[in-house]
């Protein structure tokens, strides 16, 4: 879709984004935080809620922490019109700090470019200018102990939060589930694990109407990085819980772009370079992703072994909503895919509703998803070279004899590259404790049944 007209023109017609202001005050419900932010006479106000818990201490000192939660809500609402210039009027941003900002921005944004068929450069697509005051972090705004046992673990209700909740659970870990706008499949998840909602620290993040009247309305949207915005939410929740560690679930293959041989990738915000950005933006909170150090396959293997989870997990965004496998899109096919070698035919078709390497309606995000296109599926999936050693496994453990799926019958030249029990944990990932990289190395070591 070529908008580059659309996107010029609301350019000219909002030159400037305003990040007026940042509020946060106490109510029954919880903690509640809001932003003021407009485009000419245009104006948004997104909330959020830290619902009422009784290990929360709403009484720290968390004004960065929320001036940053509005940094990286912004890009959500910038999108609609792209204006060059934004401009902070609440804070003062040193040119370290701006340029975090532009580098999360302009990657962050790369699939929604792309999708629009928008050509820009980094250097013009935006300028951040800002006010007011200084803003540094505080010393008693980030959390302490960072080698404590406690782990604040963000719940999303698929395969792999799933693995790191049993992995730290089982051994001996604290835990404390974070869970962004409940669902079924989270409220399972989490339940499964053995906690209550109670028990279970929970923000409700509310999207202004007004930016999705203005959608309707025809102005420009699409993808924005919303593993950062939960990033900051989780430095928030770290700091109001006392719990030092938080631990996403982020695997390896997130770091590989969605269009070959360029910088646009859907998980950017999930990629180790991310990550790394993160931690030197926010140095006293302890953000790490516990799988980092694993491949899709690994995740996989783990994940089938835990089956009181089997019928409740779900991964697909289009039946978010319905919390169901929609079973007709690219990330409800890779699920099916990457689960294949572990859990045997019969059984992923129950979980998934049908045999969904029989559909053949579903041939252009297979050819997506095995490298035979232009762009993997813009959708968090894994690699390439993932999708096909799975499908090899498969192959080689159900369907060595017989009719294979339809999707499998013209599949050939594909090699299992090694045994799963043998791929090596890369040592070089992630921001681990050698104790938690000793439970996933003893995880994946162990056999499979």
């Amino acid at each position: 879709m070529n908008n580059t007209d659309k996107y010029l023109a609301l350019r000219a017609q909002y030159p400037v984004f305003e990040y007026e202001a940042y509020h946060h005050e106490v109510c029954g419900e919880g903690l509640r935080v809001w932003f003021d932010f407009r485009i000419g006479d245009v104006e948004f106000h997104p909330t959020a809620l830290v619902e009422r818990r009784p290990f929360l201490d709403f009484d720290k000192e968390i004004d960065w922490i929320v001036f940053n939660i509005g940094m990286v809500e912004l890009v959500s609402y910038w999108k609609c019109a792209c204006p060059p210039t934004v401009r902070v009027l609440c804070g003062v941003l040193t040119d370290e700090q701006i340029s975090f900002w532009k580098k999360l921005y302009w990657n962050g944004l790369g699939e929604f470019y792309f999708t629009n068929g928008i050509s820009e450069s980094q250097e013009a697509f935006m300028e951040v200018e800002s006010g007011k005051w200084k803003v540094e972090i505080p010393a008693d705004a980030a959390c302490v102990a960072p080698l404590s046992n406690s782990y604040l673990v963000p719940v999303g209700g698929g395969k792999d939060s799933v693995v790191t909740l049993e992995l730290l659970r089982r051994a001996g870990k604290k835990i404390r589930p974070l869970i962004m706008n409940p669902r079924g499949a989270t409220v399972e998840c989490a339940a499964k694990a053995g906690f209550a909602m109670d028990e279970v620290l929970v923000i409700r993040r509310t999207i202004d109407k007004t930016l999705l009247d203005l959608n309707a309305k025809g102005y420009l949207n699409g993808h924005t990085p919303f593993s950062a915005m939960l990033a900051f939410y989780t430095m928030l929740a770290s700091a109001l819980s006392g719990v030092p560690n938080v631990a996403l679930s982020n695997e390896n293959s997130a770091n590989e772009s969605t269009v070959a041989g360029s910088y646009v990738n859907h998980q950017y915000s999930k990629s180790l370079e991310f990550e790394d950005d993160f931690r030197a933006y926010c140095p006293r909170f302890n953000y790490f992703s516990f799988l980092r150090p694993l491949s899709e396959l690994q995740i996989a293997m783990l994940f089938s072994r835990f089956s009181q989870y089997h019928d409740v997990f779900r991964s697909c965004n289009v039946g978010s909503k319905q919390d169901i496998w929609c079973g007709h899109c690219a990330k409800c096919l890779f699920a099916y895919i990457i689960l294949s070698p572990f859990i045997e035919p019969s059984r992923l078709n129950q979980i998934f509703g049908k045999s969904m390497l029989d559909d053949v309606t579903l041939e252009h995000e297979f050819r997506q998803l095995v490298g035979e296109a232009e762009t993997k599926p813009f959708e968090c999936v894994g690699t390439v070279s993932e999708v096909r050693q799975a499908l090899a496994m498969a192959i080689d453990r159900w369907y060595k004899a017989g009719r294979r799926p339809a999707l499998l019958e013209n599949l050939d030249n594909l090699e299992i590259l090694d045994n799963l029990d043998n791929l090596e944990i890369l040592d070089n990932l992630g921001n681990l404790t050698l104790d938690e990289r000793q439970i996933l190395q003893q995880a994946c070591i162990e056999k499979t049944n």
